[in-house]
């Protein structure tokens, strides 16, 4: 067989290290400086976009939101154990998926039974009605459970996430962003009546109420 001369060899040569460089290469564009696509994609930039949603949402919207349609503690009461389904449908938000919990911002006083300060996952169990057993426990962090903060706001919707990862992400932000503006009054809470407002999660009339507060009062 006859060799191809160098002057068609060479062209055909580097024609196909030049396929050969660009398939083993992904050209990535460099974001302009100052937009939202400099925030990295995928969960790399999850702390940063989360960040980002809290500064424009949470003092502007959802505080707000709380304070605006929280209901009374007896109110609320008697409305879930007539039907938690229709308390959930008239004052409530649900989370995301099948069966998922009712959400209700809720409201009240009572008289602290018992306190755990010592704690990260500081807690008071409330008297609300005045008989002396505990109707409700405050979560007043640093440690707090849950994600009825999120989850009681309709513009944190789980279809503009990524993904369930992200979600929880945005989940515990909040939470680690509310639980400093919570102040408590000095000394011992035993026995001292407390102001609260803040956001229940119940997925059956029966739950215990577990009340994450976004600010308490005396």
């Amino acid at each position: 067989m006859t060799p191809l001369p160098l002057a068609v060899l060479a062209p055909t040569a580097l024609a196909f290290l030049a396929v050969i460089g660009l398939s083993a290469c992904k050209i990535v564009k460099t974001p302009e400086p100052g937009t939202d696509t400099a925030i990295a994609s995928g969960e790399a930039g999850d702390d940063a976009r989360i960040a980002a949603l809290l500064d424009d949402t949470l003092e502007s919207q959802l505080l707000p939101l709380i304070r605006e349609t929280a209901i009374g503690v007896a109110d609320l009461s008697a409305a879930v154990a007539a039907g938690l389904d229709a308390a959930g449908a008239a004052q409530g938000v649900r989370g995301a998926g099948a069966g998922a919990a009712w959400n209700f911002a809720v409201k009240g006083s009572g008289v602290v039974i018992a306190a755990n300060l010592e704690s990260r996952a500081r807690k008071a169990d409330l008297d609300t009605d005045g008989d002396g057993v505990v109707d409700l426990t405050l979560q007043l962090g640093p440690v707090i459970k849950g994600t009825s903060l999120r989850d009681v706001a309709p513009f944190y919707d789980f279809n503009d996430f990524r993904d369930q990862i992200e979600f929880a992400k945005l989940g515990r932000a909040i939470n680690d962003r509310v639980s400093p503006m919570v102040s408590l009054p000095e000394g011992d809470l035993v026995g001292q009546v407390l102001g609260f407002t803040g956001a229940v999660t119940l997925k059956s009339a029966s739950d215990p109420w577990l009340v994450t507060v976004i600010e308490v009062t005396r």
